[in-house]
């Protein structure tokens, strides 16, 4: 009995079908897997007494305070005769590189997109499309490695610093691999625009500049949004680029101009030398939980701006 091929083309389909869907789903499986054992090591940290009492998770999040004649009680201090291990500083540290890649980012990505989507000609966006996203496939050691010998020396000439590692050098590093992220997404946003939008906006008397900002980045704004807040995630977790242009000093103020040390940064440095099974072993396991429902968080909003764009584009179509 003979097979038509109809029926074997229906059968590679179902196989392609099939094997996609395994894919996806083994990639679900994963992180679940991962979350669960990264959950599991932390929580001792809860639940066994003795080093519940020397986390002392209730001061894990409580705020630096400072005094003239006592020394501060929230830091982060793991290996010494009285261990501490308050997470402020280095949630300040992560707030403070993390603020810095985006207002460094955010105007150049946007402006590139809106110039390549409205402005450039055919092959000068042949040209700087792949070239902004060329960037992105640049390994993080890459970047921190160029942070720490070239743009530290530069940023200290310019602005002055004290120190050449310091929380400006770290965030400006960082804005460097966040911005393929927002100009990609950015540029999709800005391209999806109906062209109703601006011929109405040009039959009205408007130039392309006007339309560009005034009519096309407004209608853009939630595909827009959705960029910078993905780029938000993927600076938070960044590990390679602060550990290396941030100097790694736990210091829990909101000056820029020094060193700090952030939460990934923490966990790359210290979980090759920790004993099994202390209170610091828990922590950093703690440490990796937060992170990683911070990200899952950030992306989950993320998404909900896109899908808002998507509706609305679909709306404005029908």
């Amino acid at each position: 009995m003979k097979i038509g091929p109809f029926k074997i083309k229906r059968v590679h389909e179902f196989l392609i079908e099939r094997l996609i869907q395994v894919t996806a789903w083994t990639s679900i499986v994963t992180i679940v897997l991962i979350f669960l054992f990264v959950g599991k090591e932390s929580i001792p940290l809860f639940t066994h007494p003795e080093v519940k009492q020397e986390a002392n998770i209730s001061k894990l999040f409580v705020p630096q305070q400072y005094s003239p004649d006592k020394p501060p009680k929230s830091v982060w201090q793991p290996v010494s005769t009285v261990p501490k291990y308050s997470l402020y500083p280095l949630m300040v540290g992560t707030l403070k590189a993390t603020l810095i890649a985006i207002l460094f980012s955010v105007p150049i990505a946007i402006a590139a997109a809106l110039y390549t989507a409205e402005f450039a000609s055919p092959r000068a966006r042949e040209i700087i499309k792949p070239t902004i996203e060329l960037l992105a496939s640049v390994p993080s050691v890459v970047i921190g490695f160029f942070a720490l010998i070239v743009l530290a020396s530069i940023l200290q000439t310019v602005f002055k610093l004290d120190y050449r590692l310091n929380g400006i050098n770290a965030g400006v590093a960082l804005g460097l691999a966040i911005i393929p992220v927002i100009y990609t997404i950015s540029e999709d946003a800005l391209i999806s625009v109906p062209r109703t939008y601006k011929e109405a906006s040009l039959a009205l008397g408007a130039n392309p500049w006007q339309t560009a900002f005034k009519v096309v980045l407004p209608a853009a704004f939630p595909g827009i949004a959705a960029a910078v807040i993905l780029g938000f995630g993927r600076a938070f977790g960044e590990t390679m680029i602060v550990l290396m242009a941030s100097g790694n000093a736990a210091i829990g103020n909101w000056d820029f101009t020094e060193s700090l040390r952030t939460l990934s940064a923490t966990i790359a440095t210290e979980l090759a030398e920790v004993v099994h099974g202390s209170a610091h072993y828990h922590v950093l396991f703690f440490i990796g939980v937060f992170l990683f429902a911070i990200t899952f968080g950030i992306n989950f909003l993320g998404s909900l701006f896109i899908a808002r764009f998507k509706s609305k584009l679909s709306g404005a179509r029908s």
